[in-house]
């Protein structure tokens, strides 16, 4: 399986699915945390991260996947939804909530 095919197979086969730098846990750039952050006021259930850094391919990977060219990156139900500042700016107007409820 190449990388489009994995990185696909994770976004469609999980209904929240977050590429990071780092873990929930432990995030290793401001941008993963504060997504990490909007997720969990969320109530976000069943997310699926990936930490880009374990994996070089991944992380140039996801960029040419959705064409977008930062991390985090933010997919729910197969579509990507977008970065940190879009994240932020959906939980702010409360369509991030909107858009996870049933997940």
């Amino acid at each position: 399986m190449n990388v489009e095919d994995t990185i696909k197979q994770q976004v469609t086969t999980h209904p929240v699915v977050l590429y990071m730098k780092g873990t929930p846990d432990q995030p290793q750039c401001g941008f993963s945390a504060n997504a990490v952050n909007i997720l969990s006021a969320c109530g976000a259930n069943n997310l699926f991260t990936v930490d880009v850094l374990q994996d070089p391919e991944i992380r140039q990977g996801i960029k040419d996947y959705s064409n977008w060219p930062t991390i985090p990156q933010l997919y729910v139900k197969g579509e990507f939804i977008g970065g940190s500042d879009i994240l932020t700016e959906m939980y702010q107007s409360g369509e991030l909530q909107k858009l996870l409820e049933d997940d």
